[in-house]
């Protein structure tokens, strides 16, 4: 592998200059006990995986008619309208719902996800299905890392104020962020860019529906696998196992995608 080429990648650069400021201002955070550089390390830690998956894709098919306007736009208001709309349903709507609750959240969540993209879609401006990708993993990202600055801000509050238990979430979900929102509403609008290249008109049918209740399963599936953490070893193996069965199986069904799209290229 020619390195000097791999580090003029601007998805390694964001990386691995992302890591060296996080790691900068946890070591002053320790260092000076100032309460001011959590809102950085949070707001970091959570966006550095997203932006760098969303540019790590974005340079793999650098031929993908998708201006940064529009992943912007995708991965900033479709971050935050999703969540706002998701979390309003979900506050409103689950605290009644008996039945399958777990499913319930995949489905709004993935709902919500889709707001922006399909703006995008019914617009009729990105055409090809590897622009469907790429503002599916935009939305899914954005959702993701505003997701985890949620999460992080509560377990800080939790742990009052553990920095080790900080960054142990920023660190799994970040990990894991790829595989998750990211993978399941590419999957979704990588099908239905799909469908509509092959139809030649905006279509909704048994592929797209299957796309995306797959999406709502293996999301469902995430957090209920996550939902049984035990005390024990065992079960907290068990749980890790399931769970990276769902995020390999997102992955490889986003992966597929992707290649699939290259070849359309």
């Amino acid at each position: 592998m020619n390195y000097m080429v791999f580090f003029q990648r601007r998805w390694v650069q964001i990386f691995v200059s992302g890591v060296f400021l996080l790691y900068l201002i946890e070591k002053t955070l320790v260092a000076t006990g100032n309460p001011n550089f959590v809102p950085s390390a949070i707001l970091l830690g959570s966006f550095l995986v997203p932006v760098t998956f969303v540019t790590y894709l974005y340079e793999t098919l650098p031929n993908w008619d998708v201006s940064l306007a529009a992943m912007a736009i995708c991965f900033l208001w479709g971050g935050v309208f999703g969540t706002v709309v998701a979390g309003t349903i979900e506050y409103d709507v689950l605290k009644t719902l008996g039945f399958l609750p777990m499913l319930g959240v995949g489905l709004i969540e993935e709902s919500a996800k889709l707001i922006f993209p399909l703006g995008y879609y019914f617009q009729g401006r990105y055409r090809s299905q590897a622009a469907g990708i790429l503002l599916g993993t935009a939305t899914g990202m954005g959702f993701a890392a505003l997701e985890t600055m949620g999460y992080s801000f509560v377990t800080l509050l939790l742990s009052k104020g553990n920095i080790l238990v900080l960054d142990g979430v920023l660190f799994a979900r970040g990990l894991f962020s790829p595989a998750g929102h990211a993978a399941w509403t590419g999957l979704v609008c990588a099908v239905l860019w799909k469908e509509r290249e092959k139809s030649g008109h905006q279509v909704l049918n048994l592929q797209v529906i299957g796309a995306f209740a797959t999406a709502v399963l293996l999301h469902a599936l995430w957090d209920t696998f996550n939902s049984w953490r035990g005390a024990s070893f065992i079960q907290f193996l068990n749980v890790e196992l399931l769970s990276l069965m769902v995020a390999l199986t997102s992955l490889n069904l986003l992966h597929r995608r992707v290649q699939e799209a290259r070849t359309d290229l």
